[in-house]
């Protein structure tokens, strides 16, 4: 049988301890070669060739319960609000019979509130009036006890025992002082009664119930991401079946299936469209608050949102086919997966419980050596039990890492497992691919140059020529002469034909020719009025084509693969990181040269074969310091396994994706370095929480067994002993949520979102690519009366850091005679303004002084 990965949900553990035990259980069953367990969410994730039954068994003998958990089921919120409306009664009943037992105990010896006389003229009544309320608040938390029981006869001890033990023992003294009440005079009595420690008993359950709350909200808190990317596929689809439009169960979608999606409405499916046009929001998967307009033959996603018009889609992909389902996918898997950070944290858990017990049990003897009668020395003992916190440990990692896991699928980065997530933080050295990565992977015109003939009729003639062919450089051309002539058509051509290096037609009465130089030469042609454009466009890595007209050259094209928008910002901010860029591409040094010099990247490998990128790799890795590589294509894929981080670009190949640790679905490096950053987030959450949680504990447990009392007199009772330990898990999981404020910094242009993961195709319209990207000037709209012409212009800004930021930007430049609107994000850090011939200078000025840079 192959191995494979099942999931299990547990039930009945409550800390640190009980998940380090069930992992040494399942890790003892025959077949199983991993397992990890997440506190937080009570699931069991194993490798394993066996089958299910001997890992239920293992989890089981270990005093736990144990299912097997399918996709459907792991998202349970009902069952989470059940649980949370459950904890919330409990607590509220006990905490009201708390406060009788407080104000009974308490109220008048310490703050001389009333009583009934027949309670403060007999000691006895008093005493026994608070066993019952004590008694009553233990069996509403009968659960810690059943627990904590079950826990020590499996030999496992955990949190709930040492909550059981400290109520107990609190509740059998002050039960046996009660007993010894019976008879004594009045005077003793009363001052035995002072002894009692009943509230201490009803507290201790009470107060780490209220913890137990918080984390069922702080769980809550933390798969809101997983749960949102969910229910963004709607639960019924309008789909054309028996000559008419019917709702359906989206569960009941075919592929193949025509759907209607409207206005307002989530594509319930992955498919083309094959009606209609419309503008869609893509933000829940590729993060990009810019709407994208599609139309007849374009690709749409199941979850995106349309915002304007109707279309008609023919599903491709339904249900767990879906590329929203498989980010859902990767987001649970991560939030499941353990970090190797935990590992300390696990190993500190397995022994941590046997170890508090022995120091409450030492502490109490050691009172009593000293003197102490045996209500201080129990007192000591009990707070050293119900102070000491495993569930901080175990909270420390995970929550982190869902919270992490969430804020990264929001912005388009989807981490594979909790490793990536903690190593790409680490990385000293980033590989970048060149073709298709960090370049846009098509060629692109760069020089048309006409010798002694017209450029015009040069162009017509390639523009016929070169439609038959279906190579790259052929459709490059043809865009550009379309663009250039701006026409479709073009002059009818005969006899084509296609050869090694070269085609040729037959255009009226003259035979053209397009080629590489070789080709041209060994039709004839004499090229030496080319020769040195050829090497000078050759030596700065250009593609160079010739063409001829009857034996006679005619012109040279000259192509480039250009620069992504955003790799050069995207490299200045890792190199201010101090981590190194690096590209490795398979061309020519002078092509790959080109292309480093322009994206900032101070190193390349040229001329390296596909299986050669592996050992590349291997080589940085001697330099020290965590690689992460960044691929697209099937070439890249032994590089991305190689490497310590394997990062492929969302526009990838499926083997590419496949090989990767992280996976960025807008097809933009720039997620290379939001990914970085939001590593090292959750990084500093978990040591902070790790930190916090050792901490605690080192302090806490000789605070609680006294060891201050001879210097300081510092000393703690029960009940604040059980109220920081709640507050200790609180602190940890509310420092793990503020990583829900990361934003990314946004991308320095807006990227053509149609190139997604799924592999949807660009629309072929030629879009900007150099520096002047930055402030984008273009005329959107003419009044028809042609007196006023409205213009939009995009400016990038840096320095925004939240909505507040944004409005102050918007205000400004509204305030710019001429402008009429502004829309400005701190997201996507710009502002897309519509004007009436403003001054441009003046709304840069506005925006300077308002304490921001513009980039142009």
């Amino acid at each position: 049988m192959d191995s494979e990965i099942k999931k299990f949900k547990i039930t009945g553990m409550s800390c640190a301890a009980c998940s380090a035990r069930v992992e040494r259980a399942v890790n003892g069953v025959e077949g199983v070669s991993a397992c990890e367990v997440n506190l937080l969410l009570g699931t069991l994730s194993v490798n394993s060739d066996a089958p299910d039954n001997p890992i239920i068994d293992a989890v089981r003998a270990a005093g736990y319960g144990a299912a097997a958990l399918n996709d459907a089921e792991s998202d349970d919120a009902g069952a989470d609000k059940r649980e949370l409306r459950r904890t919330g009664v409990r607590l509220i009943i006990s905490g009201a019979l708390l406060l009788v037992l407080m104000y009974l105990s308490m109220g008048h010896t310490m703050l001389s509130l009333p009583l009934p006389a027949f309670i403060t003229s007999n000691m006895i009544v008093a005493a026994l009036l608070q066993m019952a309320l004590s008694l009553a608040v233990m069996v509403m938390n009968a659960h810690f006890f059943i627990s904590g029981t079950k826990a020590v006869l499996h030999l496992s001890p955990n949190m709930d025992t040492l909550v059981a033990l400290g109520s107990l023992a609190s509740f059998i003294y002050s039960t046996v002082i009660t007993v010894s009440m019976i008879g004594v005079d009045p005077s003793l009595a009363m001052k035995i009664y002072h002894g009692l420690y009943f509230e201490s008993a009803a507290m201790i359950p009470v107060l780490v119930g209220v913890g137990k709350m918080l984390e069922h909200m702080a769980k809550g808190k933390t798969t809101d991401a997983i749960r949102a990317l969910m229910d963004l596929t709607p639960a019924v689809a309008t789909v054309f079946r028996g000559g008419e439009w019917v709702e359906i169960p989206a569960a009941e979608l075919s592929v193949g299936d025509v759907i209607l999606v409207k206005r307002g409405e989530n594509v319930v499916c992955d498919g083309i469209v094959e009606d209609g046009e419309c503008t869609v929001s893509e933000a829940s998967l590729t993060g990009e608050s810019m709407p994208v307009d599609k139309r007849k033959g374009h690709n749409v996603y199941g979850g995106t949102t349309v915002l304007s018009g109707a279309i008609k889609v023919r599903a491709t992909e339904v249900g767990e086919g879906t590329v929203i389902s498989g980010i859902v996918r990767a987001v649970k898997d991560a939030a499941s997966s353990k970090a190797p950070i935990a590992k300390l944290a696990d190993r500190v858990a397995g022994i941590f419980v046997p170890f508090v017990m022995a120091i409450a049990i030492v502490s109490a003897l050691i009172w009593l050596a000293v003197g102490e009668d045996v209500g201080y020395a129990l007192a000591r003992g009990v707070c050293v039990l119900v102070i000491s916190c495993p569930c901080a440990l175990g909270l420390a990692t995970p929550v982190c890492i869902m919270v992490g896991s969430g804020v990264g699928a929001k912005m388009g980065i989807l981490f594979k497992n909790a490793t990536s997530l903690e190593r790409l933080g680490e990385v000293k050295t980033i590989a970048f691919d060149k073709t298709g990565t960090v370049t846009e992977g098509k060629p692109h015109v760069e020089n048309l140059i006409a010798y002694g003939g017209c450029r015009l009729e040069l162009s017509k003639q390639i523009l016929a020529l070169e439609k038959n062919s279906e190579h790259p450089i052929a459709s490059a051309l043809c865009e550009h002469i379309r663009r250039e002539v701006k026409t479709d058509d073009s002059l009818p051509t005969e006899e084509f034909e296609q050869s090694f290096g070269g085609i040729s037609a037959l255009i009226g009465e003259k035979r053209i020719l397009g080629g590489n130089p070789e080709f041209l030469s060994s039709r004839g042609v004499d090229i030496s009025a080319a020769v040195e454009d050829c090497e000078r466009l050759l030596s700065l890595g250009h593609t160079v084509v010739l063409f001829a007209e009857n034996g006679k050259l005619t012109g040279l094209c000259s192509l480039t693969d250009k620069l992504k928008r955003d790799v050069k910002e995207t490299v200045s901010e890792l190199n201010s990181m101090g981590i190194a860029s690096v590209m490795i591409s398979g061309d020519s040094a002078a092509a790959a040269g080109k292309i480093a010099a322009e994206a900032g990247i101070s190193e390349f490998f040229a001329g390296v074969f596909p299986d050669e990128k592996a050992e590349k790799i291997a080589e940085i890795k001697l330099r020290g310091g965590g690689v992460a590589m960044v691929g697209d294509g099937v070439n890249d894929a032994p590089a991305l396994t190689a490497a310590d981080v394997g990062i492929a670009v969302g526009r990838g190949t499926d083997i590419a994706i496949n090989s990767a640790d992280v996976v960025l679905v807008r097809d933009s490096v720039a997620g290379v370095y939001d990914a970085v950053r939001l590593s090292k987030r959750v990084m500093r959450g978990i040591k902070q929480n790790l930190f916090w949680a050792f901490c605690y504990n080192i302090i806490g447990i000789p605070l609680a067994a006294g060891a201050f009392v001879p210097l300081f007199g510092w000393s703690l009772s029960p009940m604040f002993g059980a109220a920081a330990m709640s507050v200790s898990s609180l602190l940890v999981v509310s420092n793990a949520l503020l990583i829900g404020r990361f934003r990314s910094c946004g991308a320095v242009c807006t990227i053509n979102s149609e190139e997604i993961a799924a592999g949807g195709e660009s629309d072929g319209a030629e879009r900007p690519t150099d520096e002047s990207t930055m402030i984008n000037i273009k005329k959107t709209e003419e009044k028809e009366n042609n007196e006023t012409m409205k213009s939009r212009i995009t400016i990038k800004i840096e320095g925004m850091m939240c909505p507040h930021c944004s409005g102050r930007v918007k205000k400004v430049v509204e305030a710019v005679e001429g402008v009429s609107f502004a829309d400005v994000s701190h997201e996507r850090g710009d502002a897309v303004i519509e004007h009436t011939g403003a001054d441009i200078d003046a709304v840069r000025a506005a925006i300077t002084d308002a304490g921001y840079t513009v980039v142009d």
